[in-house]
């Protein structure tokens, strides 16, 4: 059952370049997405309209890059 699988971590590239972490230099990473909350929208009720991103979690020493898009 691929449901409850854990995933692997994988390498990624930004712009044509292998992605590191800058802190232990592994090159393996987990993605998630990030919603980028503001108080603004949340005071409204509009927290669906805020920007995302996405999130890349180093699998060795857990460092978060950040990217927009």
């Amino acid at each position: 059952m691929r449901l409850f699988q854990k995933k692997e971590p994988i390498t990624v590239e930004v712009k044509g370049k292998q992605l590191i972490c800058p802190i232990c230099s592994n090159n393996y990473f987990w993605t998630r997405s990030a919603q980028l909350n503001t108080s603004a929208a949340t005071f409204f009720g509009l927290d669906w309209a805020n920007r995302s991103a996405t999130c890349f979690v180093c699998s060795e020493c857990t460092h978060i890059q950040w990217f927009l898009g």
